[in-house]
C-alpha cells in the first residue's frame, strides 16, 4: 500500500509539472486569432510585433496571409504586423454567397475593431489594393494611409463586359488548369522555380467559387466606375510599389488622388514581395519611414 502512494504522488507530481510546462509552452505559442465579419464569417488573422502603426498585410486573388512571409520577420522587429486570411481564403470561413471587394473590406474592418487598432496602414497586394481601399472608406478615422503591391496600375481604366466574360470563361471551365496557366503568366523564367511551383500550385488549389465571384466582383466594379469612384473618395493618401511586367500609369491615377504616387520595381513580377524580398521591404520602409 505505501508503494502504491508513494507511486500516486510521484504520478500527480509530474502531471503537476507536465501542466506547468504546458502552460509555460502555450503561453509562447503565438497562435492564429479568429474573429467574426459583419456577416458574421470567421475571420482568421495572425499579430506578430508591436509598435506603430500598425502594418495590415492583406493578400491577393486566390492567396492568404502566408504569402506575406517574406515581410513578417522583418517588419515585427519595429512594428505590429497582422496578417488577414479574407473569407474564403486560408482558415477564414467560406459561409458567404458574394465573394466581394466591400465585403472583404468588412472582413478588414472587423480585424481592426478586434485589435482596436488606432493608427493602421493598410498594405494590399493585387486584389488586396482593391480591398484596402474598401477597408479604409469603413474606418477612416483607424486608417493612415494605403501602399498597393502591384495593384492600382490604371485605376480609371476602361474595361468592357466582353472582357470580364473573356477572362472568367477560362476558370469557370476548367479551374485548376485556367489558374495554373493564369499565374505562371505573371511570374518570370528567372523567378526562384521552388517558390515559382509553390505559387502556381497553390492558388490553383484554391476554391473556384471564391476565386471565380472575387474575379467577377472585382473586374465588374472596374468596369462600371465604382472602383475609380471609390479610389477618388478616399480620404487617406495612397502609393504602391509595382513591378515593371504591367505599366503604371501615375498621372492617370493622380487625376483622381493628385497625392498617389508609385515606386517601380525593375525586372520583377506581380509577386515582387516574394520573389525580391529584401528588395521590396527596402522600398516599403522607406515608405513607412516617410508615411504616405
Amino acid at each position: 500500500m505505501k508503494e502504491l502512494a508513494l507511486h500516486g504522488i510521484r504520478y500527480l507530481g509530474l502531471t503537476l509539472l507536465l501542466g506547468l510546462a504546458g502552460q509555460a509552452l502555450a503561453a509562447e505559442v503565438n497562435w492564429p486569432r479568429m474573429t467574426e465579419s459583419a456577416d458574421g464569417v470567421p475571420i482568421a488573422y495572425e499579430v506578430h510585433g508591436s509598435g506603430e502603426p500598425t502594418l495590415v498585410f492583406i493578400h491577393g486573388w486566390s492567396c492568404d496571409g502566408r504569402y506575406w512571409r517574406g515581410q513578417v520577420p522583418h517588419f515585427s522587429q519595429q512594428h505590429r504586423v497582422v496578417t488577414i486570411d479574407l473569407a474564403g481564403h486560408g482558415h477564414s470561413g467560406l459561409e458567404r454567397e458574394d465573394f466581394t471587394m466591400p465585403a472583404f473590406g468588412e472582413d478588414v474592418k472587423a480585424v481592426l475593431e478586434d485589435l482596436d487598432v488606432e493608427h493602421a496602414l493598410l498594405i494590399g497586394h493585387s486584389m488586396g489594393g482593391p480591398v484596402a481601399v474598401e477597408a479604409a472608406r469603413l474606418v477612416p478615422e483607424r486608417v493612415i494611409g494605403i501602399v498597393g503591391v502591384d495593384t492600382f496600375h490604371n485605376v480609371a481604366e476602361e474595361i468592357t463586359e466582353a472582357q470580364i466574360d473573356e477572362m472568367l470563361e477560362p476558370i469557370q471551365q476548367d479551374f485548376a488548369a485556367a489558374t495554373r496557366h493564369f499565374v505562371a503568366s505573371m511570374l518570370l523564367e528567372e523567378t526562384d522555380a521552388t517558390l515559382r511551383d509553390w505559387i502556381v500550385q497553390d492558388m490553383a488549389a484554391a476554391p473556384p467559387q471564391v476565386a471565380t465571384s472575387a474575379m467577377q466582383d472585382m473586374f465588374t466594379r472596374h468596369a462600371e466606375g465604382e472602383a475609380a469612384q471609390h479610389f477618388e473618395e478616399l480620404t487617406v493618401p495612397v502609393v504602391a510599389i509595382n513591378a515593371d511586367l504591367w505599366p503604371t500609369d501615375i498621372e492617370a491615377n493622380r487625376q483622381l488622388l493628385p497625392e498617389f504616387d508609385a515606386v517601380i520595381m525593375e525586372g520583377t513580377d506581380h509577386f515582387l514581395h516574394m520573389t525580391r524580398p529584401a528588395e521590396f521591404n527596402q522600398e516599403l520602409e522607406r515608405m513607412i519611414g516617410t508615411p504616405p
